[in-house]
């Protein structure tokens, strides 16, 4: 019977061969140090045609290992610029002035860069004091930035900065060598970590936290301070500013916990090395430039006005998180008394709503929130969640299908998969549940139950994974594992094999009685000896048994 003993085998086989072939390839096509230091990581990869090579920094001019394309980077950022906005906040738009100030300020620096992106740069409504930037130059600084920083000139050296990691490729490089290690595939789609909107976000728009939230290595963090230093000199700017940029970082990251730590200084940690290192490239540089202490302080007056607001609105937030609600809505009326502008202090006011279950309240709080700010998602998404409380199905769908077009997240994926389920249409359940299953949490876990309870009928080999081993005496011996997390009976396998007189048969065998989630049964279908090259038994019935 020419059956395998397992895939494993095989798999290694091929990897093998994939990383002697990945070893020739960086012998010849990266003799530079930099794709040297590369070589020590001879991954898993099984097809050396992802290889990209060695390309040049156009920044440093260095020889650097690289897998992705810079037509992927472009495609990564403008891709993923919006939706990624999206989970951390959106845009900060009670405040156009400053948004255009900090757009004029990152534009001077784009035009003396060694690398002409499509940059465009953005101001987050978001208090967490972080700045990023995705591959092909998109770049986002938030709110919360902004108020610890006290000049224009310290304003370029944060986005400098940023126009460094995007024009140096440095989430390329950190990319290509997750590739390497990992045997990973390029994604052009990105996902988010924000505490309060990015741990929602799925399928396509679930990678991108690994890109806002990476850390640079110690080099590229230097790399990125010293020529954004000479970007700011080129365009007029005091580089002293980013002297005392890493001076104010260092400081306010002494005695801060680990939720304000969580923004810029996670993924670019301050430290007085590049402190020092600021000072020594400042020496290098023109003397002089603008400082513009006091444009920044008229740019930013209305928003240092509005700061009193934003503090209660976030310690209403934590109240809310902190299961407070009577605090939660005493802070989110109070944000509203002193800025009633502002689209998040009405939603807060909503989501107080909701959980007490207030639900018409809560409506005509998010109703306030979408005509102050109808291109957030969030809004959408809690009013679609509050008419599926009230019954109210059809403006409840438009409601969710409105928020996935601004950023797809579990709850409204999962939300629609219970309205299609509930209205009969099996397919589009389950195609809901699909996208939120593949991430973890409790929607995660729900959505697989949902699944399974579904599918696992129609198609038991997608929860029921078998495996092909010889036994002692020779025989097959068929294995399956239960995957779902609900207890499962009844499971069947159809085995294809040849008998004595050379006809192809089949047997059908039961697999175990009662399995729990995870557990694992095993059967000797008597036939052998088991010594061929695959595994012809497929899973084809199994049931939730509860």
């Amino acid at each position: 019977m020419p059956i395998g003993r397992s895939f494993e085998e095989s798999n290694l086989r091929l990897q093998r061969k994939g990383t002697l072939r990945l070893r020739d390839h960086f012998s010849s096509a990266c003799p530079g140090y930099n794709c040297a230091a590369m070589r020590h990581f001879f991954p898993v990869i099984l097809s050396a045609a992802l290889v990209t090579g060695c390309a040049v920094n156009p920044v440093t001019g260095d020889r650097e290992f690289m897998l992705v394309s810079s037509e992927q980077e472009l495609a990564l950022g403008a891709q993923n610029y919006v939706p990624t906005q999206q989970s951390q906040g959106g845009p900060y738009d009670t405040d156009p002035v400053l948004t255009q100030y900090v757009q004029s300020v990152g534009q001077r620096l784009a035009a003396v860069s060694d690398v002409p992106l499509p940059y465009e740069f953005t101001v987050l409504n978001n208090s967490v004091p972080n700045a990023w930037a995705l591959p092909g130059g998109k770049i986002a600084i938030n709110r919360g930035l902004l108020t610890e920083i006290n000049s224009e000139a310290e304003l370029a050296a944060v986005l400098g900065h940023e126009i460094v990691h995007a024009a140096a490729r440095h989430t390329a490089q950190q990319m290509s060598r997750g590739m390497l290690m990992q045997g990973l595939v390029v994604a052009t789609s990105v996902a988010t970590n924000d505490s309060s909107y990015g741990d929602m976000a799925v399928g396509g728009a679930s990678v991108a936290a690994q890109l806002v939230t990476m850390k640079y290595g110690r080099g590229a963090e230097l790399e990125s301070d010293k020529y954004g230093m000479r970007y700011m000199s080129r365009a007029g700017y005091d580089p002293q500013g980013a002297v005392e940029l890493q001076r104010t970082f260092v400081r306010l990251s002494e005695g801060r916990d680990a939720d304000w730590l969580s923004g810029l200084f996670a993924s670019h940690p301050p430290s007085n090395e590049r402190v020092e290192a600021n000072i020594e490239t400042a020496a290098k540089l023109p003397a002089g430039g603008t400082l513009g202490v006091d444009s920044f302080r008229a740019a930013m007056q209305k928003t240092v006005d509005a700061r009193p607001a934003y503090d209660a609105y976030d310690e209403g937030r934590k109240a809310l998180s902190d299961k407070k609600p009577d605090e939660a809505l005493a802070l989110a009326e109070k944000a509203l008394d002193l800025y009633p502008a502002e689209a998040h202090f009405h939603a807060l006011r909503g989501d107080v709503r909701l959980v007490k279950e207030q639900y018409d309240m809560a409506v005509t709080n998010y109703d306030r929130a979408i005509a102050r700010r109808d291109g957030f998602f969030y809004y959408h998404l809690q009013r679609g969640l509050v008419k599926h409380e009230l019954g109210q199905t059809d403006a409840a769908v438009a409601d969710l299908e409105r928020s996935l077009d601004l950023l797809p997240t579990a709850p409204a994926h999962y939300t629609l998969g219970r309205i299609e389920a509930d209205r009969g249409n099996k397919a589009a359940a389950i195609a809901h549940y699909k996208v939120v299953a593949q991430g973890g949490g409790d929607y995660g876990k729900a959505a697989n139950e949902a699944l399974a309870r579904l599918d696992l009928s129609s198609n038991p080999a997608n929860y029921i994974p078998r495996r092909c081993d010889a036994g002692s005496n020779g025989n097959l011996v068929v294995s399956v594992k239960n995957e779902t997390t609900l207890p499962v009976a009844g499971v069947q396998v159809l085995v294809d094999y040849v008998d004595s007189g050379g006809r192809q048969q089949q047997l059908r065998l039961g697999v175990g009685g009662r399995l729990e989630a995870g557990q694992v049964a095993r059967a000797d279908t008597g036939l052998g000896p088991y010594v061929g090259s695959d595994c012809p038994v497929k899973v084809v019935a199994a049931q939730i048994d509860e």
